[in-house]
């Protein structure tokens, strides 16, 4: 009788665990070919949210590692900043492919003197979840009552105060040079399409008045 109890244990943690490898697989596979076409290597459309090209950066009010954070000096390259509005971390899986993205690139940026920044509009715990299991080490930032996002003018308006999705922006990047002016904008209007991390590269570069990278 005991022999067959632990024989019956035995199949149930085998059962369960072949669940939960099927069910991590077919998730996997699901994000994949949802994000399969995701990158594109342009703008190549006129939408057009945020400061104007030539204006100074206003800032942002966000949490970062407990702090909060108004100016993006600290986090400052020696040539720029490239500034990534992203939805969330935690549902939206074309902003977690772009990051990770990013993140493969960061040593490219890094070698422009570009400093990537990224911001969403979740909590900082959930944002802390997916760069650890990512090892994510472009900071992160935590808006503020969708406070950045209104003031940069990229707030998305599809969505109301008590909306679970009310604080996300539309996704894009902002250029930012080294006396604070807004010199370059990637914005698409899809928020499943996003520019790739090369092509993001060359254009920053470009705006930034940098030699070809």
């Amino acid at each position: 009788m005991k022999r067959i109890l632990v024989m019956a244990a035995v199949a149930l943690a085998t059962a369960t665990a072949l669940i939960y490898i099927f069910r991590v697989d077919i998730k996997e596979s699901a994000f994949n070919k949802l994000t399969e076409n995701m990158f594109v290597p342009a703008d190549n459309d006129s939408f057009d949210p945020g400061p104007a090209l030539g204006s100074t950066f206003p800032g942002v009010r966000a949490l970062y590692q407990g702090r909060e954070i108004n100016l993006l000096n600290p986090f400052a390259g020696t040539n720029g900043i490239a500034f990534v509005a992203s939805r969330s971390l935690d549902w939206c899986p074309y902003c977690m492919k772009q990051l990770v993205q990013l993140q493969q690139y960061k040593a490219d940026f890094d070698a422009a003197g570009i400093s990537l920044v990224a911001i969403t509009y979740d909590t900082p715990d959930l944002q802390q979840q997916f760069i650890d299991k990512f090892g994510i080490t472009i900071p992160v930032l935590s808006d503020i009552n969708a406070l950045t996002f209104k003031t940069l003018g990229i707030l998305n308006t599809d969505y109301v105060p008590g909306d679970p999705q009310y604080g996300i922006p539309y996704p894009g990047m902002i250029v930012i040079d080294t006396q604070g002016q807004v010199v370059g904008k990637l914005f698409l209007e899809a928020y499943s399409v996003r520019v790739d991390s090369p092509a993001a590269l060359a254009f920053a570069s470009e705006a930034l008045g940098l030699a070809p990278q």
